[in-house]
């Protein structure tokens, strides 16, 4: 397929602000996302999310299939990570549970 809005996030490695691979994405229609020469900090929440991927869910061993991987990691993200898993930057909760106790919070005082 040719889903929409898609982003390409990475650092400012050679691979990545060459033109040729630039000139790729803008043919697929690719939004390329990459953290501000020498500030790390840009690309530390997606960093922080990959390490927690890697350490905590996938197997050492790897997937037997890419069907298996993308249905495992899809619950880690869309189930695991967003409504169950705790943050510390969230007072321990999960960030979609912050969210809704945020939006409650803002809905009672309107």
């Amino acid at each position: 397929g040719r889903p929409s809005g898609v982003l390409f996030h990475s650092d400012q490695g050679c691979q990545y602000v060459a033109t040729k691979f630039r000139q790729k994405l803008w043919r697929y229609r690719m939004t390329q996302s990459m953290s501000r020469r020498g500030n790390c900090w840009d690309n530390a929440p997606m960093e922080r999310l990959f390490r927690s991927l890697k350490t905590e869910w996938v197997p050492s061993t790897g997937y037997d299939s890419f069907k298996e991987a993308e249905r495992d990691i899809s619950y880690y993200l869309m189930s695991y990570y967003n409504w169950q898993r705790p943050h510390s930057n969230n007072e321990m909760l999960a960030p979609a549970v912050a969210e809704e106790k945020l939006y409650l919070l803002v809905l009672a005082q309107t």
